[in-house]
């Protein structure tokens, strides 16, 4: 019963999403607020919050962010190092309400995951390509505590299409982000930091996981890095997770 109300409750996102990008474009227009970010970046290891999504190996992401004051497209396109694609997730995301002190998201998403399997054709097996489309629905509420401290509850549901893979996954975190935290005049640092639950079909387990990101003012390079921590768990994957990143981060309009 649970499941069902879920996926309707996604559906009910999803289907909204049009609605909600024709009423964005209007205030865009009055507003005049059109942007496009993105930021490139290397890792060591492409990591997931999803133990099922994550590459494992060296990758290439690319964050992409485009829209007006209240819709935006961020679609996020993830490759292994050779060349080989990981995953495809394309974001559409709504600003219902944001004030000094509160923000509220809502968005969903398609999404591709792209795995190498092994198939027999005519008595000789080989590898392919396979991709696993899922999609997803998210709500984002966050409390501004100050000026560069934020917190607050994040929800995702994801339905895989299918029968063969992971049908729903839901991940509840609860988030802390600290915006800026000075090193020294040129340089500071960011903080994400997120205890999760998640639950895929019918196994579950509870998550610690933190960003780190070392930053230098007025440039566009950042390191980083990724840890993620299983506190206990019935899911496949390594107890313990992390990588390194190099961030290139540029504006458009």
């Amino acid at each position: 019963m649970l499941k069902k109300w879920f996926f309707k409750a996604l559906l009910f996102i999803i289907c909204i999403s049009p609605a909600l990008l024709v009423r964005a474009q209007d205030a865009d227009k009055q507003a005049k607020v059109q942007f496009f970010t993105g930021a490139a970046t290397v890792t060591t290891k492409g990591l997931s919050t999803f133990p099922n999504l994550s590459l494992g190996k060296p990758a290439a992401i690319l964050d992409l962010s485009m829209g007006g004051k209240k819709f935006r497209f961020e679609p996020i396109f993830r490759f292994a190092l050779e060349g080989k694609p990981w995953s495809f997730i394309l974001w559409c995301r709504y600003e219902l309400l944001n004030n000094e002190k509160f923000q509220f998201k809502i968005g969903a998403h398609p999404a591709y995951s792209f795995k190498m399997i092994t198939v027999t054709q005519n008595g000789t097996a080989k590898e392919i390509l396979r991709a696993q489309q899922f999609f997803a629905g998210e709500l984002a509420p966050v409390f501004k505590v100050g000026k560069n401290f934020s917190l607050g509850p994040y929800y995702i549901y994801a339905r895989g299409l299918e029968k063969d893979i992971v049908r729903n996954s839901n991940f509840i975190s609860f988030r802390a982000n600290f915006s800026n935290i000075g090193v020294t005049d040129k340089y500071f640092m960011r903080l994400m930091t997120q205890a999760y639950y998640l639950k895929m079909d019918t196994s579950d387990g509870f998550y610690v996981n933190s960003t780190l990101s070392l930053n230098r003012r007025n440039s566009p390079f950042s390191v980083s890095s990724t840890m993620n921590k299983t506190i206990q768990s019935d899911i496949p994957g390594d107890d313990f997770l992390w990588n390194i990143n190099l961030t290139y981060s540029f504006r458009g309009i």
